[in-house]
């Protein structure tokens, strides 16, 4: 770790902290502003003086090093990694996650508990990690989500292409298709144990039917959010949010949740 990013540690605020933070745990700028009910503007301007501080080009870069710093270890889950806790855990759960990285001014949403990488209640993420790799925040509030008029073909079949392997339970499968981004951030075992529990907890899929294909903006290709309507043995009524990102000239699995 070279000295400007030594020296950035130790210059950064707790907000700034809290937010870096909570960008490790799969957050965005949009969702952070809403859980701790603050403009994405102020959540942007955070970040942007992190990364000055840091003397790195990334929000999830700078979020990475911090992390590293207070003892996580690169490239292995830890139990914030695994859930979106700020905005839907189990009251238990509140208390314990509020003490690295509190979350003042949001209101509590209740969710129904769903255990998993977690991110969990009534949220499952799979690669939950993979989120951290959403568009990053720009010193300027990002443009909304566009919804597609016309969904695109060579995303929707890669999604489509990439379900129908979670379907089968090829989660090795699944993982090598999956784009760089999710790969850094999550190994084939984490990846396995969270699709076998999500997969015990819902059972098998019976239907699947598209809603929405929406385009997060960011370079230099954006990524694709393609949101299906899914039936599963013991959850009738789910939404599942495959998000894509492309490389290589293709487009690749970076994340999932199921609501």
């Amino acid at each position: 770790m070279n000295m400007a990013v030594k020296h950035g540690f130790g210059s950064l605020t707790e907000k700034e902290k809290q937010t870096l933070r909570l960008i490790v745990r799969g957050h965005d700028a949009k969702s952070i502003a809403r859980s701790l009910g603050l403009s994405v503007h102020t959540i942007n301007e955070r970040l942007r003086d992190a990364r000055r501080k840091m003397a790195v080009s990334s929000s999830r870069e700078a979020a990475r090093l911090l992390f590293e710093s207070e003892g996580g270890e690169p490239g292995s889950p830890t139990p914030e990694l695994f859930g979106d806790r700020g905005i839907g855990e189990a009251a238990s759960r509140v208390g314990a996650d509020q003490g690295r990285a509190p979350i003042g001014g949001a209101g509590r949403v209740v969710r129904l508990p769903w255990i998993v990488i977690g991110v969990l209640l009534m949220t499952f993420a799979l690669g939950l990690l993979a989120f951290v790799t959403l568009p990053q925040a720009a010193s300027s509030p990002p443009p909304p989500p566009v919804a597609a008029a016309k969904p695109n073909a060579e995303v929707m079949d890669a999604a489509r292409q990439w379900l129908a392997l979670v379907d089968q339970d090829r989660w090795e499968d699944s993982y090598r298709v999956t784009g760089n981004a999710f790969r850094k951030l999550n190994t084939v075992q984490v990846w396995t144990d969270v699709s076998e529990k999500m997969r015990a907890s819902l059972g098998a899929v019976i239907s699947r039917t598209f809603l929405s294909e929406e385009n997060l903006p960011a370079p230099p290709y954006g990524y694709e959010a393609v949101k299906f309507r899914a039936r599963y043995a013991n959850k009738a009524d789910a939404v599942e949010t495959v998000t894509l990102e492309r490389e290589g000239g293709a487009w690749h699995v970076v994340g999932m949740i199921i609501e």
